[in-house]
């Protein structure tokens, strides 16, 4: 008996262990009835951001929102995280047959569309991408370089080590510079500690890794890039994305005034008479 016992622990973890393991990279819901659009939110964020935006795109389009595993309550992958979730959207795209979509990505979103831009198997439409940059960590370190990112960091591990109570009052101050709207500084911030841990430190490290700039010679497709115009100003705002993206052939480029990172919810009218402007423009 005692020998039973020990034999179904042993295969209840293995069962934990492989479903972990198997856990997907992305969860995508589909709505809507037309061209395919793609929607894929910032880090820590869910794809019911989308919500307001997707209740006037699926009387024409066919919407297929993501959200990333570790965030929204999605169960967490094993490492490393980015690139299975960049080929997992990639598969999604191929095994769906959206060859011809637009894809909306927002932060680390748009990033991830960038990429999805490069992959000479896929055949888009175009990208629409928010706030996003096709390298930022070359934006946030000095002397960037990929290969000195790592796991197993002094910053990592302090992120991992920290208590809820100063996690939670980090992810406070760090919401307020994300939206100039109090009530959704409270949802950024909740995002974020919603987020799976190791997912949040080490997926970050994965985002800051990935560096677009020479791919972007790459991309013949139509681009178009909405830059929130705070906390840093105008002019600062056009020298960053003249510099990250310089490699990129055209692209429109759309300055939202008065908004930080979380455009869309900063300005939600402004937003989604863009995207339909845009939408619209490459018919």
């Amino acid at each position: 008996m005692k020998n039973v016992i020990l034999l179904l622990v042993s295969f209840t973890f293995s069962l934990s262990i492989y479903a972990k393991n198997e856990s997907q990279p992305v969860y995508v819901e589909v709505t809507g009835k037309g061209k395919p659009i793609v929607l894929i939110p910032g880090f820590t964020v869910p794809g019911n951001i989308w919500n307001p935006l997707i209740k006037n795109l699926e009387k024409n389009y066919e919407c297929h929102i993501v959200t990333l595993a570790g965030f929204g309550g999605k169960e967490p992958i094993t490492f490393p995280w980015l690139p299975k979730v960049n080929e997992s959207l990639k598969n999604y795209i191929l095994k769906n047959n959206l060859q011809n979509a637009t894809i909306i990505g927002h932060s680390l979103g748009g990033t991830i569309a960038t990429w999805l831009a490069v992959q000479k198997d896929l055949k888009l439409s175009e990208i629409i991408l928010i706030d996003a940059l096709p390298a930022s960590g070359a934006l946030m370190i000095p002397d960037f370089d990929p290969k000195n990112l790592a796991y197993e960091s002094p910053y990592n591990n302090q992120q991992l080590a920290m208590d809820a109570i100063t996690f939670e009052q980090t992810a406070t101050a760090m919401s307020k510079g994300m939206s100039t709207i109090k009530s959704e500084q409270e949802r950024i911030k909740n995002w974020i500690l919603e987020a799976d841990r190791q997912t949040y430190v080490y997926g970050y490290t994965d985002y800051l890794k990935l560096d677009l700039r020479e791919d972007l010679k790459n991309i013949s497709i139509p681009v178009t890039i909405i830059a929130a115009s705070k906390p840093y100003g105008e002019e600062m705002v056009k020298q960053t994305y003249k510099r990250q993206y310089a490699n990129l052939k055209d692209y429109e480029f759309i300055i939202a005034q008065d908004s930080a990172h979380f455009i869309m919810l900063d300005k939600p009218d402004w937003f989604l008479e863009q995207i339909q402007m845009i939408l619209s423009s490459n018919k």
